[in-house]
């Protein structure tokens, strides 16, 4: 795939993560080592803040399970697994209807957390998340073998 047709099609799936969810999402895109290559966040800068100056990402149960499993879960279904209250404290910046999905190998997983207001997502929303995240996954295998402008253009879509 060129590079242009490469950034439209991440760009244009972006689009459509962010359609679904609207109180924001996190998605962190082949992680080695505990760092992901590309980081997308769009919940509100306030939690952003919240998130890092409390160091959560080292308690988070979102991300333990997704580090360890492939698949989709609400994070209701985590509430026993987060002694930090990060899931408590991401309802109370306005993160409603949680729900994690993570794909691909141990070595090179993706990760994205998403939510919105309203109802929680359906079934046909989650497998229309969990699509997108897959595309994601797929179209940046090989980040650090693009040109650097396509690097940086993908980056810049953050």
């Amino acid at each position: 795939m060129k590079d242009i047709a490469k950034i439209e099609a991440v760009s244009e799936r972006l689009i459509r993560l962010g359609a679904l969810c609207d109180s924001g999402f996190a998605l962190a895109i082949h992680i080695r080592y505990t760092r992901p290559t590309i980081l997308y966040r769009t919940y509100d800068q306030a939690w952003i803040e919240h998130y890092s100056e409390r160091g959560f990402m080292l308690s988070d149960p979102v991300v333990h399970w997704g580090l360890t499993h492939v698949g989709g879960i609400r994070w209701a279904d985590l509430a026993d697994h987060d002694p930090q209250g990060v899931l408590r404290d991401a309802l109370a910046h306005g993160l409603h209807n949680g729900w994690t999905y993570a794909v691909g190998p141990q070595a090179s997983r993706t990760i994205a957390g998403v939510t919105k207001t309203g109802a929680d997502f359906t079934e046909s929303q989650r497998a229309e998340v969990a699509q997108i995240v897959d595309d994601l996954h797929a179209l940046t295998e090989g980040f650090e073998t693009f040109t650097p402008d396509t690097q940086a253009a993908l980056l810049a879509l953050g």
